[in-house]
């Protein structure tokens, strides 16, 4: 059973919700309410590096297609190897949805 190390009451109800969200307009809504333009561009910025890191891409080639520091990439790199599986099982998922269609 996965134990989150940052769990209490108010991840808890941050957690809920965003699963109490019902489409990406609801998403985008609650997302830019919530985190500040750069915040939106460094989560989004980690995960397009997951994905090139999924895809073999290199770290040179990962910097000149993001702008991700070589530091970033290895946190994500090292999450990827070592975390909570988090990206692991999104990823799966965009990708079996991309099969789909």
């Amino acid at each position: 059973m996965f134990t989150p190390r940052y769990q209490n009451e108010q991840t808890d109800h941050l957690i809920q919700s965003i699963l109490s969200l019902e489409n990406a307009e609801e998403a985008y809504r609650f997302l830019e309410d919530v985190l500040t333009i750069q915040e939106m561009k460094s989560i989004t910025q980690r995960l397009e590096v997951a994905v090139m890191l999924r895809n073999k891409e290199t770290y040179q080639e990962i910097v000149h297609k993001t702008g991700a520091s070589t530091t970033t990439i290895g946190r994500v790199n090292r999450t990827l190897q070592y975390g909570a599986d988090g990206y692991a099982t999104v990823l799966d998922r965009l990708a079996q949805k991309t099969q789909e269609k």
